[in-house]
């Protein structure tokens, strides 16, 4: 991996540049669309490079018990995501999901399956993701999570999200309650999904992220919460950084086992606190396993949304500049803005997408709930450059289509939705990009924020 950097900020933090990959190259700053299960949900790989997504985070993780397979099919940007690989991500009966035969998902009326054989049988023959879209493999460039935070939020009981502002005044699951026990080895858990025990500690992610396969890997870290004192802030940054040099010789074995070189970032964690934050900065900066260090790292740990820019100044003002740095699981316009000027390259965030199926849609002129626009013809956001804008949807048609009880009415909308909210974001990174190539960047935050934040 390559990263040249094109211009740098006046306050010598924000830049842009170039990530070079054996998949592509990233133009950054940039997001990238999260495929948890690699694929993004509603959302087919050809809809991804039409909205300019240029690379997609999936998590080690979730794809852990897929990781054999994909390895075998050459990795994951040859692997397809097939529906009988993977748990079906929807709650009715199985009876009740559209089975749909074509390029699309859309195209033609549902095959309804009468049986979960017969729905197997169907989405193994014409080769369907879980959500019914083509099992097509995103071919750009990939990056996986260690899965980290999901080992965090077993551990303290957090859910899926962690809110900034939710979660100021939160406490932790009481601990013979976790699902997830941290020891110096690794993490004993209980899976969610199937009740079985399992572990996952440094050197079991490095060879799950290595036979995944994804550009880009995360050394294996231990999230703290905003529950957590100062003292276990820096017991588990310490053993983080002892996860982290584990990771480091981990994977410069199995970093080529594909036929092409597989990087490593680490993660910095330290809370919200300035000595931890810049401590661990300095000693993932520096940290060698047989004369290698890291390949770039990752911004991560459970802060509040004020701290955002200043814990960020903290990081990269002791990372070294010649390396990328990517912002973990944030997509709030305002986030990305700071997080760009304070020196992250990349993003990543879960929220567009998710956000999209609860009817909550993104315009320049602030979030929109879609169950206050029945009945109206007005468009999503007449700014907007999407396919969803473009093809001329408006407000009230996608909320009768949410609202519906008919499965592929509502499928058709999650793509729709996700879409407009997906490129709604990636937008911003190519502004924001575009705005510090010409020397205008604080004109173009200013303006953008005092629309963005009114009532739409």
């Amino acid at each position: 991996m390559e990263f040249v950097i094109e211009k740098v900020l006046p306050n010598g933090l924000g830049r842009v540049g170039v990530i070079k990959t054996a998949h592509g190259e990233i133009k950054t700053p940039a997001f990238m669309a999260v495929g948890t299960r690699g694929y993004v949900r509603f959302i087919s790989a050809d809809d991804l490079h039409e909205l300019g997504a240029q690379a997609m985070l999936s998590n080690g993780y979730h794809l852990r018990r897929q990781a054999a397979k994909i390895a075998k099919a050459g990795g994951l940007a040859e692997w397809k995501p097939l529906s009988f690989d993977q748990p079906f991500p929807f709650t009715e009966p199985a009876a009740s999901r559209p089975v749909v035969t074509g390029e699309t998902c859309f195209d033609r009326s549902p095959l309804v399956a009468k049986s979960s054989e017969e729905r197997e049988s169907l989405f193994k023959a014409y080769e369907l993701r879980p959500d019914g879209l083509p099992a097509k493999s995103w071919q750009g460039p990939t990056l996986t999570d260690s899965g980290g935070f999901q080992v965090m939020s077993l551990g303290s009981g957090l859910g899926k999200v962690v809110s900034m502002e939710k979660e100021r005044h939160v406490t932790n699951t009481a601990h013979k309650e976790r699902l997830a026990h941290v020891s110096e080895d690794g993490v004993s858990f209980i899976d969610p999904f199937d009740g079985e025990p399992d572990f996952i500690g440094p050197e079991e992610s490095m060879q799950i992220q290595c036979q995944i396969g994804a550009d880009i890997h995360m050394a294996f870290d231990e999230l703290t919460s905003l529950a957590d004192t100062y003292e276990y802030n820096i017991e588990a940054m310490q053993r983080t950084e002892r996860w982290a040099e584990r990771s480091l010789r981990e994977h410069l074995k199995h970093r080529d086992d594909l036929g092409y070189r597989q990087n490593l970032y680490g993660i910095l964690q330290g809370g919200r606190w300035e000595d931890l934050r810049r401590q661990t900065a300095q000693n993932l900066a520096k940290m060698r396993v047989d004369g290698a260090g890291f390949d770039g790292f990752g911004l991560g740990g459970a802060f509040l949304k004020e701290d955002l820019g200043e814990i960020l100044r903290w990081c990269n003002e002791e990372l070294p500049i010649e390396k990328p740095r990517h912002l973990l699981g944030l997509s709030h316009p305002d986030d990305i803005l700071i997080g760009a000027e304070m020196g992250a390259d990349t993003f990543d965030c879960v929220a567009p997408m998710r956000e999209a199926r609860h009817g909550k849609i993104y315009t320049r002129n602030g979030n929109i709930n879609l169950r206050k626009f029945a009945d109206t013809g007005e468009t999503l956001d007449q700014s907007c450059d999407c396919t969803t804008c473009k093809a001329g949807w408006t407000r009230g048609s996608l909320r009768a289509m949410w609202r519906s009880g008919d499965a592929e009415k509502k499928a058709k909308y999650y793509n729709l939705a996700s879409i407009h909210n997906l490129r709604f974001i990636v937008r911003l990174t190519e502004e924001i990009r575009k705005a510090m190539l010409g020397d205008y960047f604080d004109e173009y935050r200013r303006e953008f924020l005092a629309k963005y934040y009114t009532e739409a």
